[in-house]
């Protein structure tokens, strides 16, 4: 009996440290997630300039469809956290879409050879983006979790251990299902 008294304590600390070591390895892998995020994001902020500067000559009439691509583009840059970061690269990919839709409209444009392999660096770099807050949403929300349950959620306020915010669709109409029509009438 003496002995199951000292071996007691022991064991709370055995799962203590496990659970506090736990903690730490998903805020980690949380804060890598992120990063991994961010270094697609940052690809994305670097292509857009390079297609702007292709097509600016051509589409001289849509210079204002440009300057919000760009003013897009440095707002996404300048964002502080997930929330702010959601926010504004959803008004970047709202600008690149009308951007997309106004470069069908030139032929010439269309065929350029660079304007196709920068549009296929940037839709390569959305599917990567899309993945990655895939993953970051995933193990944020078992950290968050974590956090929460009991009895590890002891551990978690006793070393301050704070929840993460997740990536949520921003603009309402991201949320709206596309209309697809495939028949051959017009």
């Amino acid at each position: 009996m003496t002995w199951l008294l000292l071996a007691l304590p022991i064991v709370i600390l055995i799962w203590g440290i496990s659970k506090y070591n736990g903690l730490i390895t998903l805020r980690n892998q949380s804060t890598n997630g992120w990063k991994q995020i961010d270094v697609q994001l940052k690809r994305r902020h670097d292509l857009i300039p390079n297609l702007v500067n292709t097509v600016k000559g051509v589409m001289e009439f849509e210079q204002d469809t440009l300057q919000k691509v760009i003013e897009a583009r440095n707002a996404a840059i300048s964002a502080k956290g997930v929330a702010d970061s959601a926010a504004k690269e959803d008004m970047l990919s709202s600008a690149l879409t009308k951007f997309f839709a106004l470069v069908e409209n030139y032929p010439n444009i269309k065929s350029n050879e660079n304007v196709k392999q920068l549009q296929e660096e940037l839709t390569s770099t959305e599917n990567k983006i899309s993945f990655a807050r895939q993953f970051y949403n995933d193990i944020a929300t078992k950290f968050n979790t974590e956090q929460q349950v009991f009895p590890a959620n002891l551990i978690a306020s006793m070393f301050r251990f704070s929840a993460v915010e997740l990536f949520e669709i921003q603009v309402a109409t991201e949320r709206e299902v596309p209309t697809v029509n495939l028949s051959l009438k017009k």
